[in-house]
């Protein structure tokens, strides 16, 4: 399975959609509070005895914060970024969400968000 994160991983980072770019530009080396993110990163859990993964879009380890910037596949995908915010929940972590044109047009208010989240 490892082997198949890493992959997805790389080939995530390197098709980035252009507000995930702008978010990482954002967030990256500690920009924000000096809290570091993780970009692309796995969130491995167990269900029914097998091991599976979400990747996640960013991750805060210190703050247990993942940051998913939605496009347009998330409105046909709704139960489905449910039921991953609910297993997410679970393992004891939080999920903010914010849609690619937030990240494209309102930066501050999705900064200012993120700084309360983190504050949570």
């Amino acid at each position: 399975m490892t082997e198949l994160i890493t992959k997805t991983i790389r080939f995530l980072r390197r098709n980035a959609t252009p507000a995930e770019e702008k978010f990482w530009q954002i967030v990256r080396q500690r920009k924000i509070d000096g809290i570091r993110f993780y970009r692309q990163h796995p969130i491995e859990f167990e269900m029914n005895g097998c091991k599976r993964f979400f990747i996640a879009d960013f991750y805060c380890k210190q703050r247990k914060l993942i940051v998913e910037i939605d496009g347009g596949i998330h409105e046909r995908q709704q139960e489905y970024d449910i039921y991953r915010t609910f297993i997410i929940e679970q393992l004891g972590m939080r999920v903010v969400r914010f849609t690619n044109d937030e990240v494209r047009f309102e930066i501050k208010n999705v900064v200012d968000r993120l700084k309360e989240n983190l504050t949570l």
